[in-house]
């Protein structure tokens, strides 16, 4: 399956960027310096947890 990863608004122009790809039932996070290891959460606690850092 072909994610479509988006960078985050925070990252960096010294390529210090976190990427993200929803599922319909999971959020994947990588760092764009080693793209080959994501972590993955279900979608529902991943937005409790953005709702509180944003």
């Amino acid at each position: 399956m072909e994610l479509n990863w988006r960078k985050s608004s925070y990252s960096t122009y010294h390529g210090d960027c976190v990427e993200i790809a929803l599922l319909p039932l999971l959020a994947a996070v990588r760092d764009s310096k080693n793209p080959g290891s994501t972590l993955t959460f279900p979608v529902e606690p991943w937005r409790a947890f953005l709702s509180q850092v944003d």
